[in-house]
């Protein structure tokens, strides 16, 4: 047989299963990504069938995945409101990074991983996952709740830290020099502060490019170029992912509102390419073994999350019960955590840093959304009991 038509009968398959296994999740409520990374995992390194020959497309569809991710989540801001949060959160953001990053790196080390397992693992469990806490608080009604802003502004700092975090840990994991590193860095933090910038004061103009009602170009238009900076980003040691990212910041007003519609289902297809990939490059013989230090750390960094959120909206003058739904719904990890995770395996990182992360997405994942709802029932029981 062709390999052509094995590409096609393979990746055709997946693609089902992924709606069928997709549908459960949603029935259940939870988020699909841990059930396709599972999909992966069945197919992956010491899974149970073999996709060797659509395993090149996977990969290309999989870097897609990460760009129009990044895009989608670029495109819910603007720069204006981007800038504004910055100056609102530092604080909160500083907190956020100092009680979540700082666990993942001890992690790190106690792992043996050195400093790059260190500086990976710290990116892995400081960065909440902005897709499933927003697919959650819809699903919960909270969208318009007082604590909710509060989330939001934890979520719009991670967002805007990884744009510096991912080319220091890009620069760090292929192990250049000092000197090279830090040429490296300093290249790809300007680049990023250049394109905010220009963003900023010229992200008006940008749009006008694009015609928001002409709906099958202005799709082509701002996904070609958004690819286009990605890979011109990568050129000059910046993350792909943060190229896209920062191009949906730029667009505004009604264009980036049609995009974000219109983009949706592209985004999901090969978003679920990316979850997939990263479980078939994830040996699943080793997530036995990875089980317990990734509860342990599912278990501490769960409740810094809790305590960020409970102290930023305290800041914000939120009620008791308030805070607690804030610090509850920040547990989850998801796109982000994968990304870095990914990025650092395949420059050549311990590839039990994959499986670790694998395992400790997948459980904060499934328990963050759990405990959320769990919480839920318990409080008109609590009031039923003290009536």
């Amino acid at each position: 047989m062709h390999d052509t038509v094995v590409i096609l009968i393979e990746v055709g398959g997946l693609l089902l299963l992924l709606a069928i296994v997709g549908r459960i999740a949603i029935k259940l409520g939870q988020s699909p990504i841990p059930f396709y990374m599972s999909v992966g995992l069945l197919f992956g390194t010491g899974g149970f069938l073999s996709l060797a020959l659509s395993k090149p497309f996977l990969e290309t569809g999989s870097e897609i995945g990460v760009v129009v991710l990044l895009l989608m989540l670029g495109l819910e801001y603007s720069p204006k409101e981007l800038v504004g949060s910055l100056k609102r959160s530092a604080p909160v953001g500083l907190m956020d990074a100092a009680f979540n990053a700082i666990p993942g790196a001890a992690f790190g080390l106690l792992m043996g991983w050195g400093a790059i397992g260190a500086l990976v693992m710290a990116g892995v469990t400081w960065v909440s996952s902005s897709g499933v806490i927003a697919k959650l608080l819809t699903d919960l009604g909270r969208l318009g709740n007082r604590e909710t802003p509060s989330v939001l502004s934890v979520l719009v700092m991670e967002d805007l830290a990884m744009a510096f975090y991912l080319p220091i840990l890009s620069a760090v994991v292929i192990g250049a020099s000092i000197l090279q590193g830090s040429i490296t860095v300093a290249i790809a933090v300007a680049a990023v502060v250049l394109i905010l910038f220009l963003a900023y004061r010229f992200g008006t103009r940008l749009s006008r490019v694009f015609n928001p009602n002409q709906l099958e170009t202005l799709v082509i238009g701002v996904l070609g170029l958004s690819m286009l900076v990605a890979g011109l980003a990568a050129t000059v040691n910046v993350s792909s992912a943060i190229g896209a990212f920062l191009v949906g910041i730029a667009l505004s007003g009604q264009v980036a509102r049609n995009a974000q519609k219109y983009l949706a289902p592209v985004r999901d297809v090969f978003a679920a390419i990316f979850f997939v990939f990263f479980g078939l490059t994830t040996d699943a013989r080793e997530i036995p073994a990875a089980i317990l230090p990734a509860l342990a750390l599912a278990i501490v960094t769960g409740a810094t999350k809790i305590l960020t959120g409970y102290l930023a909206a305290r800041r914000a003058g939120i009620g008791r019960a308030g805070r607690w739904r804030a610090g509850l719904v920040l547990i989850p990890r998801g796109e982000f955590s994968i990304i870095i995770a990914a990025l650092a395996v395949s420059q050549g990182a311990d590839p039990f840093i994959a499986s670790v992360a694998a395992t400790y997405v997948l459980l904060t994942v499934i328990g963050g959304p759990l405990v959320v709802r769990l919480s839920e029932i318990a409080r008109p029981r609590k009031r039923v009991a003290r009536s």
